[in-house]
């Protein structure tokens, strides 16, 4: 079974397609066949204006159009399509959707902070972690950070909070809400330590590359540190030079990185595992769940 996920972010768009392969003792693989990011880069018009503007319209929909066709060339059964903080905040978004859906067939779906949330937590990474320990995923966006906890088998809290990559660039997070922020993890983590962190977003996975660690091995807390502080003090071209990062990387990697930093604090987390999941991961396995109980209600 073929399946695609849409995840559209507040920094980009991107489009996984994944082979589901179910096997008769319960288990399950997924096969990435492709996976295609456009930085879109919305939430820059819309932290400010509170619309996405015609220019960027066009580009989302045309994108939607790429996709479209490369699903086709896959042979995509079933598509989930998300729009996450920037969508949520445009005052245009439901005729955007309405567009897209008419021009390109995609259903849009814009989900809430505690949704997404959920979405990445279907990911399910921490179930297969020991059992008597304590993790925090934490997903960076542009337009928001999601934090999920997750300690003796039990989720402890999912809490979405406006704080991301793109907002901070946009002078738009107060020091109530990094306050907010700050207060919220620290009282949620105190009865669980030691906590163990895990981080998605295509921020901790670049940090990831550069630091040359080996699959399945943990970032410390200050290496994280190190890295904000060194790239902090490059400039955006020096950044792109010598990391060899894209523009729209280069710029949200810092503020990206003081998110990571203060909420592994707060919750006193001295390391953070970063497995390469995202929001786009979840959805394909909630589409497979969604596929399959709908195949058993129908049989």
């Amino acid at each position: 079974m073929i399946l695609a996920a849409i995840d559209i972010g507040s920094n980009a768009a991107r489009l996984l397609i994944t082979e589901v392969t179910p096997y008769k003792d319960g288990t399950v693989d997924y096969t990435k066949l492709n996976l295609l990011r456009i930085p879109l880069r919305l939430g820059f018009s819309v932290f400010e204006s509170g619309v996405i503007p015609e220019e960027k319209v066009t580009q989302l929909i045309d994108t939607m159009k790429t996709y479209q066709l490369l699903m086709k060339i896959y042979k995509v059964e079933a598509v989930k399509a998300c729009a996450t903080s920037a969508m949520r905040d445009a005052r245009n978004s439901p005729q955007i959707v309405e567009q897209v859906r008419e021009l390109t067939g995609i259903e849009i779906n814009i989900i809430s902070g505690s949704e997404e949330a959920n979405v990445i937590y279907e990911t399910h990474i921490a179930e297969n972690l020991s059992s008597g320990q304590s993790y925090l995923y934490i997903d960076v966006g542009g337009g928001s950070t999601e934090l999920t906890m997750f300690s003796d088998n039990h989720i402890v809290f999912k809490e979405s909070f406006n704080i991301g990559t793109i907002r901070l660039l946009s002078e738009k997070v107060t020091e109530a809400q990094w306050e907010h922020m700050k207060w919220f993890v620290k009282t949620h983590t105190r009865n669980l330590q030691p906590v163990i962190a895990i981080g998605s977003g295509g921020n901790i996975n670049k940090v990831f590359s550069i630091s040359k660690r080996k699959e399945g091995r943990p970032l410390n807390l200050e290496l994280l540190k190190d890295y904000f502080k060194e790239l902090s003090s490059c400039t955006l071209e020096e950044r792109m030079h010598i990391y060899n990062l894209r523009r729209d990387r280069a710029d949200v990697i810092v503020p990206a990185l003081q998110i990571y930093t203060s909420v592994m604090r707060w919750a006193g987390a001295e390391e953070i595992f970063v497995p390469k999941i995202g929001l786009a991961d979840g959805l394909i396995k909630v589409l497979y769940q969604e596929r399959m109980s709908s195949h058993t209600l129908l049989s």
